[in-house]
């Protein structure tokens, strides 16, 4: 077996460490103004809509992190009964994706006198499935309910399912860098 059929598992797991940030906002906002937050029903949503990947559990730690990452930039939670300044939707989508690879491998060579010796060059292609999860924040203006903000982190998903513990500190690094992109600049 060759290194070269080592090198795309090797790609694919340096991948699942980075998660790769966007955000996108309303620049004629006084987003200073923004004192409260309140959660917008329902709070989480989930494409595809499908039960093996809805979780209580799931909701749960993405509703606690993105509470802690909120507090820390200086938003409070609305008072119990009234509606906050900021309405809070995440969502969270998992998509099949697929990539294609091409390996080139034989042996060749160029002499001095440009002479060739070997076996000839195969190319071999490879199409590769994997899952990318995306959790997306979005903050809603209560006064007008219009999207004034929306971050998203986007990762290759691991094959082996993570433990709980491991998917706790997931959704809290994931929604952590989300929200760093929070007050925009």
């Amino acid at each position: 077996m060759s290194y070269r059929y080592l090198l795309i598992p090797a790609l694919l797991l340096a991948a699942c460490q980075s998660i790769e940030l966007s955000r996108d906002y309303d620049r004629s906002r006084d987003f200073a103004s923004y004192r409260t937050w309140s959660w917008k029903q329902p709070p989480l949503l989930y494409a595809p809509d499908d039960p093996r990947l809805k979780s209580d559990l799931t909701e749960l730690r993405i509703r606690e992190a993105v509470d802690q990452q909120l507090e820390q930039r200086g938003l409070r939670p609305a008072p119990a009964g009234s509606q906050g300044d900021l309405q809070v939707q995440a969502a969270l989508i998992v998509e099949q994706q697929q990539s294609q690879y091409t390996t080139s491998y034989g042996n060749h060579w160029a002499g001095y006198w440009g002479g060739y010796w070997g076996g000839p060059v195969v190319t071999e292609v490879r199409n590769v499935s994997y899952k990318v999860a995306t959790l997306q924040i979005d903050l809603y203006d209560s006064r007008d309910g219009k999207l004034v903000w929306r971050g998203s982190g986007e990762q290759i998903m691991r094959s082996v399912p993570p433990s709980p513990q491991e998917r706790e500190a997931a959704i809290r690094e994931t929604v952590g860098k989300v929200l760093s992109q929070y007050p925009p600049h």
